[in-house]
């Protein structure tokens, strides 16, 4: 039986001193659970543009294609800035997720009991926070055609088009039904139906499907801009909620906040079954490359170790071992152990990238 395959793809920034850390957790599982990953290397972002004169070299974009999942850390930066679009960096990434064809991203708001008073929000209303959003892609305005800045008598006019099929709309509603299911069988869609057509479309697909294929499975609308204003409210009224790839990124970073820190928070974009049956998949955390902080050790590892348990959970179906590192992160955190990010107002000594990493491997063999 051959090892489950992974393609590191670590980045810019603090991408590298993160990834270092989630090593440290797959090279634990090789020696203390006997679970050995074939592990392969790579370049994205601006560092494949200073090496290739592109942010993602066709070679690897073949072994993206190839591996069970891919597992990447952060791209961009200021030096990168005056680059052509079509060459930025962050056109490595989007790349990886369009020609991999990954439409359902997976991204998890849970607060840590331990961080509940770093959340802006009063504790009450953050505590025991899990929930998750599915967000369409692939496909809606970042990528509808016709796109660009165009000339329009004296003055230019940018242009982007919202654009969604029923395919695309059905295929990341059946993953957040499915995702439903094994949660709490509760899911909101959220859309703009009241000024969009796109969003008239997408309301009535998502509650056809539900109709047919998942009638166990509570169902709600909501507009995007409401559902934002309730996220901030009262957000533990939502389990699963899926919505568009623009309401998507809004609406994720906003539910992100609310638990203290980007530096806490995976995501996980998964695709159609390879012959082996395991999703494509792509697993990074949601922060940004931090070029202000790069090199200094005071990255926060967590949540691209926590993006390896997704990968764990949803690509290799080990469910146990996933709440195995979950529950590591966790005791480090009730522990007081903190990274600069999760310093409060009080101060204190915050500890560097790679001793947040020593910590969670520590609090793994404790779990033995």
């Amino acid at each position: 039986m051959t090892n489950p395959s992974l393609l590191i793809l670590a980045g810019d920034g603090i991408g590298p001193e993160v990834m270092a850390e989630v090593r440290k957790i797959i090279d634990w599982y090789g020696t203390k659970r006997g679970v050995a990953f074939d592990v392969s290397e790579d370049l994205v972002g601006g560092c494949a543009y200073d090496k290739h004169g592109t942010p993602l070299h066709d070679d690897t974009m073949a072994k993206a294609q190839e591996v069970d999942a891919v597992l990447l850390g952060a791209v961009g930066g200021p030096k990168y800035d005056n680059l052509d679009f079509s060459i930025k960096p962050e056109r490595g990434l989007l790349r990886l997720r369009k020609e991999m064809d990954l439409y359902a991203n997976l991204r998890p708001a849970q607060c840590f009991d331990a961080l509940a008073d770093f959340s802006s929000l009063k504790k009450d209303v953050v505590a025991g926070l899990d929930i998750m959003i599915v967000r369409e892609l692939t496909s809606g305005v970042y990528f509808g055609e016709p796109r660009g800045i165009f000339k329009e008598g004296n003055e230019r006019v940018g242009i982007n088009t919202q654009r969604y099929t029923e395919s695309e709309i059905e295929r990341v509603a059946r993953s957040a039904f499915e995702l439903a299911r094994k949660r709490s069988n509760k899911l909101c869609s959220m859309e703009k139906a009241n000024v969009m057509e796109s969003g008239v479309l997408w309301r009535e697909v998502v509650q056809r499907i539900g109709d047919t294929e998942y009638p166990d499975v509570e169902l709600s609308h909501m507009y995007a801009d409401a559902g934002a204003m309730q996220l901030t409210r009262w957000p533990k009224q939502f389990d699963v909620i899926v919505t568009d790839n623009l309401f998507g990124d809004l609406l994720s970073d906003l539910a992100a906040m609310l638990t203290g820190s980007l530096g806490m928070l995976p995501s996980a974009s998964l695709g159609a079954p390879m012959a082996n049956g395991r999703p494509k998949a792509l697993y990074e955390p949601v922060h940004g490359s931090a070029p202000d902080i790069a090199g200094q050790g005071k990255a926060n590892p967590i949540a691209c170790i926590l993006s390896f348990a997704m990968a764990l959970r949803y690509s290799f179906d080990m469910g146990a071992e996933a709440d195995r590192v979950e529950a590591a992160v966790a005791k480090v955190l009730a522990d007081g152990l903190r990274t600069a990010d999760l310093m409060g107002p009080e101060g204190g000594s915050p500890i560097t990238t790679g001793q947040m990493g020593d910590a969670i491997v520590a609090a793994l063999d404790a779990s033995l």
